[in-house]
């Protein structure tokens, strides 16, 4: 496919996709239709990167549809000049969005996928990519105002949310009886409240199981 043909994509998915599944923040729409997503999967995969889908990137990892992306982003509302860690940078796409909009980001990931992401990224303005396990975040560039769990999980692990600055904001999907659930909440003390808004197919995230329940 040409430069032009994905650049076509790019418009639809802004127009028909997120538009119309109440993706209105401005600095979102903006992003998303400036940034490649073609560049973040693999080469063979590149007439899948625009169409509403997870899209495999190996190892039971995937690139999330661009209508649960979109959704996050809207319901965190970046602002530039922002904190941000991307937990599950996978390939560097939602780390790429969040510096077009101004962020400077954190993205952590295992070693196979982040050492995509540098590719990807090449140069970002505003990056910084950290190899490390998931549930652990990134401490040392901590307090956070937003972070991003790029996928789904079961549970926030309680060392994620002292990462956030007070009353800063996690988004992520949450895992319930089989659904991804996108969900926001805002540090208050030592938990998140998280809200779900929305059922969108995400891609599951190693390493957040909850703990299992006490019974007699």
């Amino acid at each position: 496919m040409s430069e032009q043909d994905f650049d076509r994509l790019r418009r639809a998915m802004v127009s028909n996709q997120l538009r119309p599944n109440l993706v209105t923040n401005v600095v979102v729409l903006t992003a998303m239709d400036a940034v490649p997503r073609e560049r973040f999967v693999g080469e063979a995969q590149g007439a899948l990167a625009y169409r509403d889908t997870i899209v495999p990137l190996g190892g039971g990892r995937g690139l999330n549809p661009p209508i649960a992306t979109g959704r996050l982003l809207d319901a965190a509302d970046p602002l530039p000049g922002e904190r941000v860690l991307v937990i599950g940078a996978a390939t560097g796409y939602v780390a790429a969005l969040f510096a077009a909009i101004g962020c400077a980001v954190t993205a952590v990931d295992d070693a196979a996928l982040i050492a995509r992401a540098r590719l990807a990224l090449g140069d970002a303005a505003g990056v910084n990519v950290v190899e490390g396990a998931l549930a652990e975040g990134a401490p040392a560039g901590a307090p956070y105002d937003i972070v991003y769990i790029d996928g789904a999980i079961e549970s926030v692990p309680p060392g994620i949310i002292t990462q956030l600055v007070e009353d800063g904001r996690l988004v992520t999907a949450i895992l319930e009886r089989g659904v991804s659930r996108l969900a926001i909440g805002r540090r208050a003390g030592t938990s998140v409240g998280l809200r779900a808004f929305a059922d969108v197919d995400t891609t599951p995230l190693p390493g957040f199981a909850a703990a299992p329940a006490f019974s007699f």
